[in-house]
């Protein structure tokens, strides 16, 4: 779903607090929403998934929680403060469109995706 051979970029993060989810929307007109858990639970950070680097496992988060603040991180990512006080993932755009589980996108909804 990118234009022309630049991969879509991450234009606006909306917390939707009442349906627990983020609403993301690309460059390339793509909409899709992740909820609070799902995401939370793809959290790529060394201490969820390791230094091994090579995938990353969907883990569940122990409670469900909420996105207490969204940070950009350059122009490549966002950081989410979780409401279980966790903040260290750091989600590249293209990560987060490899999640989108639209079906146009067909993000893993558990298991393991390899990284690149």
């Amino acid at each position: 779903m990118s234009t022309g051979s630049q991969p879509p970029v991450l234009t606006e993060v909306r917390r939707l607090p009442d349906e627990r989810r983020l609403r993301l929307t690309w460059s390339d007109g793509h909409s899709g929403e992740l909820g609070y858990d799902y995401l939370r639970g793809w959290c790529p950070c060394a201490g969820c998934q390791g230094h091994a680097g090579l995938t990353i496992r969907y883990q569940p988060p122990a409670a469900p929680v909420q996105a207490e603040s969204i940070t950009p991180v350059g122009n490549y990512a966002i950081s989410i403060l979780w409401s279980d006080r966790h903040s260290t993932g750091i989600y590249r755009y293209d990560y987060l469109r490899r999640l989108c589980p639209c079906e146009a996108c067909g993000g893993p909804l558990e298991g393991e995706i390899a990284i690149d």
